[in-house]
Order: C-alpha cells, then structure tokens, then sequence
C-alpha cells in the first residue's frame, strides 16, 4: 500500500483547536467525511467507529503522536489524513502527554491486511521525531502534506522480489516486542508470524543436574517472530530494529538472525 496514494488532501488541516478527546475525534471524523469516497458514511458514523476502536485500547502512542483509525462496511477505499492539534490534547496516551499530530485511517472492513501495513506505514513514518517536528511546524495544510510525503517517500516499501530472507527475532521483553512486531507486521503481515516460547533455562533449572545455577528466576516471557521478507529489505529491517532494540551487539533481550531463503512457496492467510 502506497501513503502516497492514500493520503487524501482534502483530509489534511492545521491547528485544530480539541477541548478534549471526545472532540478530537469528532473533529477528525468530519475531516475524513470532506473525502467523497465516504459519501456513504457520516461523521458521527465514523466517529462512533472510531470511538468504539478506542475503547478498546487508546490509539495515542506516545510522544505526542496518535493514530485513530477504524474499519467500516461501507467504505470501499482506505481514506487516511492528518492533523496537527493547536496546544495538544488529551487522548489518553500510553505516556500521558498530550496529543499534537493525528493520523487517522478509515478504511474497508474486510482489508485487514491492508490495514495493518496502513498503520504500521503511518507509524514508521511518524515515529520519525525530526519527520513530526517538520509536520508540526507546518502552518498550511498543503505544508503538512508536503513534509509528510517526503518522508514516505524515504520509507516506501520495495516491490515483491524473487529473493527473499527469513528473519527470527528473539525477544525477551513484552515492551520490545510489540515494538519490533508492529515494524516487522507491517512490513508484510501475510509472511510474518509469531511463536510463544520459553528459554531452555526456564525448563533446565528443573533439572536436578541444573538445580541452583540460577539465583533469580530464569526469564520466562519469550517471543520469536518469524518474517519472510525481500532480501534487499533486510540490512534495512535489522536497522530499525536497533533504532528501537539499541545495538544488538550490547543487546541481552533481543537476539536477530538472518537466513537466505534458497526456496519459498505459497503465502499464508490473515485472520479476519
């Protein structure tokens, strides 16, 4: 999925003024509604989905940043836009700052998938912290839009190439783990899964012969992904992962490694 493309002008506005997060919302959904690809929606429909999504878990990621989106039935084509947020506002963040640029989504019911990469686009791009300063400094929504797609543009994934690479990615912290799932899902969901797992410790500090060697409790939250992935994508993917893993060569909860794959065939579904 292109931003680019997806990223609708007339769904972009500058120093919007929230009271709060109830505000914010309906302010963004009449936003979106200026799209006539939602000619068949109204505002307080997509509001309410929109507030039915953040019921279940704020979108506010922190750092100021916070990307609503939802999924309707009567929506054929995703719609995605940008505001930035006069003085900030309440949105219920992981971190408890303010919310000062919204990207939101509407988009298909039934695109999952495609909604997936959407959000993990907008969250690669945004989570950018030179990219947000530029786009909140803008002060025409034609400026935001503008330094909003230079920087897709520097992050644009790659056409499908026959070559490919297998990563696994280990990880011992839920924190990280969500982190480099949401880099690594969006980058191709259909070709990324994840396992549950233990470290051989956990079940070696059992052993009699082991018994003692362990003065703590031995690490119990593990999780591999697994991404098959353009070959000329990897270098890259293993970059961000240190941008939020920190070196991997100092690093004792994230292990990567990277296989060439010789042959891979088929592709997996995404549960809807």
């Amino acid at each position: 999925m292109d931003l680019s493309e997806l990223l609708r002008a007339e769904c972009v506005a500058v120093n919007i003024a929230a009271s709060d997060k109830t505000d914010a919302l309906s302010q963004i959904a009449a936003l979106a509604k200026r799209s006539p690809i939602l000619d068949e929606v109204s505002a307080e429909e997509i509001r309410q989905a929109m507030a039915e999504r953040e019921a279940v878990g704020s979108t506010g990621f922190g750092k100021g940043i916070a990307i609503p989106h939802c999924r309707m039935s009567s929506v054929p084509e995703f719609v995605v836009g940008l505001a930035t947020v006069g003085g900030g506002v309440g949105f219920d963040s992981l971190d408890g700052e303010p919310v000062g640029l919204i990207a939101f989504i509407v988009g298909p019911a039934l695109e999952s998938a495609d909604h997936i990469r959407v959000l993990s686009g907008l969250s690669r791009v945004l989570s950018n912290a030179d990219a947000v300063k530029e786009m909140l400094a803008a002060v025409t929504p034609e400026a935001l839009r503008e330094s909003f797609l230079r920087h897709v543009s520097f992050d644009r994934e790659l056409r499908p190439e026959a070559k490919r690479s297998l990563l696994h990615v280990f990880v011992q912290d839920e924190g990280l783990f969500q982190e480099i799932l949401q880099l690594l899902g969006g980058t191709e969901p259909r070709f990324t899964a994840v396992l549950e797992a233990e470290n051989a410790s956990v079940y070696l500090a059992k052993l009699p012969l082991f018994a003692g060697l362990w003065a703590d409790r031995p690490q119990s939250f593990t999780r591999v992904i697994i991404s098959l992935v353009n070959r000329s994508m990897a270098n890259e993917l293993v970059r961000r992962i240190e941008q939020v893993a920190g070196p991997l060569a100092e690093s004792e909860q994230v292990l990567v490694t990277v296989q060439n794959v010789f042959f891979s065939g088929g592709s997996l579904t995404t549960q809807r």
